[in-house]
Parts: C-alpha cells; structure tokens; sequence
C-alpha cells in the first residue's frame, strides 16, 4: 500500500486512479478540483469552506445542520466580551462532563488511540498546548509558557524548547489538574475583555514557538480559536470514548 506521508503532492494530478479505502490524516485539500466523481459511504471531518458540491456550495448547509443539532454551539462564535464569557462557561461545563464520563473507563483506555486518532489523554495535552500557544504566548506575551505535557499538532515540526514528547502516559488526574489551572488562566483572561482589548493586536511572538516569531492577531481570533479548539476535540473525545465504552 502506498504511503505518502509527509510528501508535497500540491498541484498533483490524478486520472483514472481508485482511492477506494484511502485514508487522508491532516491533508490541505485547499483549491482541490474533481470532476467525474464516484463517491458513496465517505466520512470526511474537518474545516469546511466554499466545498460546491454539483454546483451546491454545501458548507452553509453543514454548518447550519451542525447549529440545528446543537444549539450551543453557536455560542462558540461570539462578538461581544459577554458572548465570550457565556462561550467559556459552555466549555468547562462540557468538558466537566465529558472528563466524569472518561474517568468511568479503564485507566488503561484511556492511552488508547481509537481509528488512529489521539488518545483521551493525548487530547488533553493538546488543548494544554493550545492554551499555551494562543493565550499564554499570544494574548500574555510569555515567549515560552510550554509544560512538559503539552502536546503539539502532530504536523508541526519539531522546535528547540517545545514539548515533543509523544510517549508520556500522565495519570488522568494529573492532566485534568493541568488543564483547570489552563482553563483558569483563560476565564480571567476573558473576563478582563473590553471591546477595544477584543480588537487589540497581540504583541509580536518572541523566540520560537507557535504562533511563529514576530507573528500578531487580534486576541479575539486567539479566543476564537481557542473556542473552536475546546469544542471540536470534546467532539472527537466523545466519539471515541463511546468507542472505547462499547470495546470494554
């Protein structure tokens, strides 16, 4: 089986070729064409934008089914710093359940990597680092706000004084602790928000890390993506920890 991993096939062509049971982790389908497509029983989850589909653009339907479904999500795009300390609260209580669900599991389990996706615990790790990227570093301006347990995206390339350790197995308590002193940090961050600090550039990165040196965003992108961070991995958690609650 052909392994393409980590190779650039921008601006690749491919005619007359079977992808049937093709697997795609990570993959940048930006401005992709296919014409004379057979398509049926695919599953495909991630950032949907401008996807025209038999000259339907389908991801206004997807997003507004996904609003359908459930109506807090909505809230994870607010405007106004009352929306954003609304969105938090949303978060934490979520995630409060999902982490009472998790601890019902084998301790085991939940190290346990389901359809090749992150862990439970890998996924906490994650949002620790996400939290240190966009807020700690970002918004607080700390040039290296990393813990050792944070976990990068698996794409992003190994840097001098980030974490990169991917055979850590912390306790679910330990980096359930870590997480409530990061979602600490961002409920006082939110609740100090003005419409001008909304507004405002974070000061330029310094040192390596991400977002990259040098790089600036208004901080309500970096809450944004936060937001979206914290909501689409409790998804992902929640389908596999009722994967894993059907295997034990």
């Amino acid at each position: 089986m052909a392994d393409f991993t980590g190779q650039d096939l921008s601006g690749a062509r491919f005619r007359m070729v079977r992808l049937a049971g093709a697997r795609f982790h990570d993959v940048d389908f930006h401005r992709a064409r296919m014409r004379g497509v057979w398509m049926s029983d695919v599953d495909i989850d991630g950032e949907v934008r401008n996807l025209v589909i038999n000259g339907v653009d389908v991801a206004p339907l997807i997003e507004a089914e996904l609003d359908r479904r459930d109506p807090r999500r909505p809230l994870m795009r607010p405007t106004t710093p009352d929306g954003y300390v609304t969105a938090w609260e949303v978060v934490e209580s979520i995630w409060a359940e999902t982490a009472d669900r998790a601890r019902r599991l084998d301790p085991a389990l939940l190290h346990e990597r389901v359809d090749d996706e992150w862990s439970f615990i890998e996924t906490l790790r994650h949002l620790v680092f996400a939290t240190d990227a966009w807020v700690r570093r970002a918004i607080g301006g700390d040039p290296s706000p990393w813990h050792p347990l944070g976990l990068p995206w698996d794409g992003m390339s190994p840097t001098p004084g980030v974490p990169w350790d991917r055979d850590a197995r912390p306790a679910l308590d330990e980096v359930l602790a870590l997480r409530a002193d990061r979602m600490s940090g961002v409920r006082d961050v939110i609740a100090s928000l003005t419409p001008e600090s909304l507004a405002a550039p974070t000061p330029p990165a310094k040192g390596p890390g991400w977002p990259a040196e040098n790089d600036s965003y208004p901080v309500a992108d970096c809450l944004l993506t936060v937001l979206n961070e914290e909501w689409q991995h409790r998804l992902y958690a929640e389908r596999d920890l009722a994967a894993l609650t059907n295997r034990s």
